[in-house]
């Protein structure tokens, strides 16, 4: 048989802490882009005053809430890519790209029947004039581009997963510089342009996205990842490979829904029946809150990689010591920004305030703002831990407890915590209810740090044997008889 054509790899005796920093770089790199984007089309958009700054938020939320279950599932593709890589079965993966993107075009026709109707579900949480009209725009715009950031999520995790996350970080680069020349050019209308307001912020994230995807895209096709996987000939939708996905993958993809889900309520319906001003302050902390914990879910993604891939090889102690790794890394980088969040919290908050905003809502938005930095501050540490071990767990293909646990979590806390704050604590404003936020997310760490230490993980098999592929046949078959179901404490 001829041997697959195999590029350059990373060689697997090198330190732990630099085989997790190969995949964790680049993959950092790429994840800041996505709050970067947010920041820049929250800060461009302040320019419309502090009712935009909230309308984007609460639109971009609602919208990202109707592709989350996908995008959560999809991230999967990530453990598949690994393992295979790990078992030294490469072409068994881009299998899983393809399907990924099939996934995603079926998901976006779907959601985009959603879009026309949109504004109802604001009028449910019994928003109104200026507000109602921004937000409903900008989630709009983004359900009709749905099938952007979903595809170029399945991709992105696929180079994750085979250990190539440096095409991701062009695309992102690419598709960020897109994103502010489009901001630039049609938010307020520049250059010619028309002015479009917040719809020319949700069709410069639309573009970047088509971006995002497509760059990786065309490079996953490329002779280069032929030759060494064969990428162009697994195109074929495959319902045995959807089910891999779904099998693994629902339980993320509940995690993911669910988080957007219950953060949505939180910012969208929750928070604003305290008045726009602890709104408007609520999304500008959540910005800075993205530059914090984003990086994290970078190094997320790596250890999802590197554990996926020791798993494969059949090395869990060594996926445990990288995944005690990043854990450590998370927590030393958030942990800094929250000292930030603290020292520079009212810089940081006037930052998004300009003068379309009167004097008195100023300083308003600047007090209530202030005190939420400090809350989320408290939190950040924890944030680190649970975001670091789902990833690990990920990696292992332990995916059930996590996505319930933090559902129950969520629901209870968050929501039903932050519920109670806002009816029987009013006076606290939104104070009450980002105490809740805070006290969610540290229980998430917690329990995210008794699973992994618990060893479940350990013995949990997602890679199948595929008979009519002969890859799959040269596989250790023996090791795969496991069937992949993980398993509860």
């Amino acid at each position: 048989m001829t041997q697959p054509v195999r590029p350059p790899q990373c060689p697997l005796e090198r330190s732990p802490i630099a085989e997790l920093l190969a995949i964790a770089a680049p993959s950092v790199l790429a994840m800041i882009s996505f709050p970067l984007k947010q920041f820049v089309d929250a800060l461009m958009v302040s320019a419309l005053g502090d009712v935009a700054i909230a309308g984007q938020g609460n639109g971009a939320i609602v919208g990202l809430v109707f592709m989350a279950g996908v995008m959560g599932m999809l991230s999967v593709i990530n453990t598949f890519a690994s393992q295979c890589l790990g078992a030294s079965r490469e072409r068994d993966a881009p299998a899983y790209a393809w399907n990924g993107v099939w996934i995603s075009l079926i998901a976006a026709a779907l959601v985009a029947g959603v879009a026309p109707f949109i504004g109802h579900v604001f009028i449910a949480m019994e928003h109104t004039g200026e507000l109602l009209r921004t937000e409903t725009q900008y989630a709009r715009v983004l359900l009709l581009g749905a099938f952007f950031p979903m595809a170029a999520r399945g991709v992105a995790y696929f180079f994750y997963g085979v250990h190539k996350p440096a095409i991701v970080v062009a695309a992102m680069i690419v598709g960020f510089t897109i994103n502010i020349g489009l901001n630039y050019l049609l938010i307020q209308g520049r250059l010619g342009f028309p002015q479009l307001g917040v719809v020319g912020a949700g069709v410069a994230t639309v573009t970047a996205s088509a971006c995002e995807f497509s760059v990786p895209f065309l490079f996953f096709l490329s002779p280069r990842m032929n030759a060494w996987l064969r990428t162009r000939s697994a195109w074929r939708p495959s319902m045995g490979r959807m089910r891999e996905l779904w099998r693994v993958g629902w339980p993320a993809g509940l995690m993911f829904a669910n988080e957007l889900l219950c953060w949505g309520i939180f910012m969208a319906w929750i928070i604003p029946k305290l008045g726009e001003a602890h709104n408007t302050a609520s999304w500008i902390a959540l910005r800075y809150m993205q530059l914090s914990f984003m990086p994290t879910v970078g190094m997320q993604i790596a250890v999802t990689a590197v554990v996926g891939r020791r798993i494969g090889q059949r090395d869990p102690d060594g996926a445990q010591h990288r995944a005690v790794l990043g854990v450590k890394m998370g927590m030393v980088y958030m942990g800094v920004f929250a000292l930030a969040m603290v020292l520079f919290r009212q810089p940081m908050i006037m930052l998004f305030v300009t003068d379309a905003v009167d004097a008195q809502r100023q300083a308003e938005i600047l007090r209530i703002g202030s005190t939420i930095m400090i809350l989320a501050a408290v939190f950040q540490v924890f944030d680190a831990l649970g975001i670091i071990l789902i990833g690990a767990l990920r990696g292992a293909g332990d995916t059930l407890f996590p996505g319930l646990a933090m559902a129950g979590l969520a629901w209870l806390v968050l929501i039903g915590g932050s519920a109670v704050m806002v009816a029987l604590a009013p006076g606290l404003g939104s104070a009450g209810p980002w105490m809740m936020a805070s006290l969610y997310i540290i229980l998430v760490g917690l329990v995210m740090s008794r699973r992994f230490s618990h060893g479940a993980w350990r013995s949990i098999r997602v890679l199948t044997p595929h008979p009519a592929e002969p890859d799959a046949l040269e596989a250790d078959e023996s090791a795969m008889a496991t069937p992949a179901a993980p398993t509860t404490p």
